[in-house]
């Protein structure tokens, strides 16, 4: 059995956690937070009637999850904008309309006043329905327009109550939007369907799920997030790549997402001086149901259409992401009059092969995150040879000498050995 304290402490480093993970400063360039603008977090609250039920130490799961709320109140780290949203908490009766309706902004995203939050949060009552999916579709608009990184942080103790707007389905809907929000869930409760749903809505989102089922579980999934709290944050700058390189976005070095439906191209241009290496990445997760096999494809293409190098990947089985990479080094010019030779245009080309499985939508597309940069290349371009196989043709081409003369000498041993063997 889950201790009260323990629950609170527990779901109290999890929001400081990724809270204080969001408050670390990085380098502004392309994909990364600027630093000008504070991090938002928004913690979404099930108040409905199941919050009632006392199984955590002989207390209820809302008492348990208001300790939480007020230690982690106390610990929210000053530059970070927090809100509380509910669902649930308003309507006790039986209309399901109505019912689906029930999400309230309890404290609003920005300065955070302690005594006015703590105060907001003592006054809940388990009341209502579980509508996850409206919830999250207005945690969503909560945010202000500041280009700092926002995450919501989604606590339950049961799956939706208010299907078929599928909670899964919003969140992908929220990643497709590209505003590099991040859905986090906690569920309170050991349950099969409450775990794919919430690990659902956070991987829709690139974010994640925890069950403190088990006071070891809780431990060890804390402890993974306050060292991850401890990088730096990245977050992706949103692009929209085209259905040809010539009306294709062009990318700095940085790392971007984007959405690629099933059997679409993507195309984005990178441009590419003499003397640098592009390197370039991508990851497909599939955060739906697909068919067992699958692969993705990442091809460097000039722009009058040759191909220059690509990266594949491909398996079969269940996966959650499928990744692949290629690496371009561009030649130095030859003489000082082509020092001022142009960059070349470099199309970047991403396919995959995934699957809808039968009954499963297929928008928005899949999410893609793409890896882009640009830097120094090798002394002498040849060091990265065709086929990514680099200096080891020399050892190739080595072991082929090495194994040809190895024969010679076994040859002429054995035949030695054979004529002695007569002569004797």
């Amino acid at each position: 059995m889950i201790t009260s304290k323990r629950l609170a402490a527990g779901v109290c480093a999890l929001l400081a956690a990724l809270t204080a993970g969001l408050a670390l400063p990085a380098p502004a360039s392309a994909g990364e937070p600027t630093g000008e603008d504070a991090p938002q977090v928004d913690l979404v609250l099930d108040v409905s009637g199941s919050m009632r039920t006392k199984d955590i130490d002989g207390g209820t799961r809302m008492a348990a999850a208001k300790q939480a709320f007020n230690e982690v109140l106390d610990a929210t780290p000053e530059e970070v904008r927090l809100g509380i949203r509910t669902l649930g908490a308003d309507y006790p009766g039986d209309d399901r309309a109505t019912g689906c309706k029930d999400t309230a902004q309890l404290y609003p995203v920005g300065p955070l006043d302690r005594t006015e939050a703590k105060t907001a949060v003592a006054t809940l009552t388990p009341t209502g329905w579980t509508p996850i999916g409206p919830a999250l579709l207005k945690a969503a608009g909560d945010f202000g327009s500041g280009a700092g990184s926002k995450r919501i942080v989604l606590i339950s103790d049961g799956e939706d109550t208010c299907q078929p707007l599928d909670p899964c389905e919003v969140a992908r809907e929220i990643a497709a939007k590209g505003i590099g929000l991040t859905i986090d869930t906690l569920g309170l409760v050991p349950s099969t369907k409450l775990r794919q749903q919430l690990s659902c809505i956070a991987e829709a989102t690139g974010g994640t799920y925890t069950s403190v089922q088990h006071t070891d579980e809780l431990t060890d999934k804390v402890s993974q997030l306050v060292e991850r709290a401890a990088d730096p944050v990245v977050v992706p700058a949103a692009t929209e790549g085209a259905d040809r390189c010539a009306a294709a976005p062009t990318l700095e070095s940085g790392l971007y997402t984007d959405r690629v439906e099933f059997g679409q191209q993507r195309w984005y241009r990178v441009a590419v001086a003499p003397g640098k290496e592009l390197r370039a990445s991508v990851s497909v997760s599939a955060d739906r149901a697909v068919a067992p096999s699958y692969g993705v494809l990442l091809r460097a293409v000039t722009a009058p259409g040759r191909e220059i190098v690509r990266g594949e990947a491909a398996g079969d089985g269940r996966t959650d992401v499928v990744s692949t990479g290629l690496r371009y080094p561009k030649a130095e010019a030859e003489s000082d009059d082509a020092a001022e030779e142009a960059a070349e245009t470099v199309c970047l080309e991403v396919t995959h092969s995934f699957s809808a499985a039968s009954g499963v939508k297929t928008t928005p597309g899949l999410p893609l995150e793409l890896t882009v940069d640009v830097v120094d290349g090798p002394d002498d371009a040849s060091d990265v040879a065709s086929f990514g196989l680099g200096r080891g043709w020399w050892l190739l081409g080595a072991l082929v000498v090495v194994g040809f003369l190895a024969g010679l000498v076994w040859g002429w041993v054995s035949r030695w050995r054979v004529a002695v063997w007569r002569t004797n």
